[in-house]
């Protein structure tokens, strides 16, 4: 039986966040996961898959799990104008849907390293050391996921769920269903010249180059055939073409019948990913 989870509140460069960790006394190096929720979401929607996370982790892995989560930007406690979370056919649509859903997820990528001070918040007297960081999210989220694998070093392990790698073909999808024509004012003019510079798919991916950010990387891809909102086929070519090279691990998973929603075998092959990957 794994000990009790219990859910701590810091704040660490303005932004809330909970920290879920076992209840008993260790001194065992850490692992941490950031745990990232979806569009119109807050952290407590990923809050019963936090604890879930963790009771798996917990058992027999040679690193403690800590899982943070926290509201994205304009979500949750962050939230300053709810129409900017909207699509162009919502019923208070957003004609800027593509401009603001891709400066959420890049921005809340780019927070991530704000919180490689929690070593020095959590232990001060560095009485622990953190020595693994991985992240997981949902559809927002699972985009952030993949930025934030394909832009930072210190993040090894990922798990993009119902999340996409190419925001551009993501995009050009949305609005082909949506009757919305790519083109300006819906996608203005330079936006896909300014977004390859953190886009995934932009960058050298395929390669087995230090140039490619992935290799080396466990990742593990959860999608939804059926997935409306999120389709398959706008990530497919850009996830059997990534290249992770030999020390890394690339596991794909799209789930039959499985539209855009994290289902229980999502989370379960989460958990089991993490205990295997990120802290073995």
């Amino acid at each position: 039986m794994s000990e009790t989870v219990v859910v701590d509140v810091h704040v660490i460069g303005g932004i809330s966040i909970r920290v879920y960790r076992s209840t008993g006394q260790s001194a065992a190096p850490i692992g941490v996961l950031f745990l990232l929720h979806g569009r119109h979401g807050s952290a407590n929607d990923v809050d019963s898959m936090a604890k879930s996370i963790h009771e798996h982790g917990t058992k027999k892995s040679r690193l403690d799990l800590f899982i943070v989560t926290l509201d994205h930007r304009n979500h949750g406690n962050r939230i300053v104008e709810s129409v900017a979370n909207n699509t162009w056919t919502e019923e208070k649509n957003n004609v800027k849907h593509a401009l603001d859903m891709y400066s959420i997820q890049s921005r809340s990528s780019s927070t991530l390293p704000w919180f490689y001070f929690m070593q020095s918040y959590l232990f001060p007297m560095n009485e622990r050391r953190i020595e693994a960081w991985g992240i997981a999210g949902i559809s927002l989220g699972g985009h952030s996921t993949w930025i934030a694998l394909a832009q930072d070093a210190r993040i090894t392990v990922g798990i993009p769920i119902i999340g996409c790698p190419d925001y551009e073909a993501l995009m050009e999808y949305r609005a082909n269903t949506s009757n919305i024509p790519f083109e300006p004012p819906y996608i203005p003019s330079g936006f896909s010249d300014a977004i390859k510079s953190s886009n995934p798919a932009s960058g050298d991916y395929t390669s087995l180059k230090n140039t490619n950010p992935f290799l080396g990387k466990k990742i593990l891809v959860l999608s939804g055939q059926d997935d409306k909102l999120v389709p398959w086929t706008a990530s497919k070519g850009f996830v059997e073409l990534l290249e992770v090279g030999e020390e890394g691990l690339k596991e794909v998973v799209v789930q039959k019948g499985v539209g855009h929603e994290c289902t229980k075998e999502m989370v379960e092959r989460t958990a089991g990913f993490v205990e295997a990957e990120l802290l073995k």
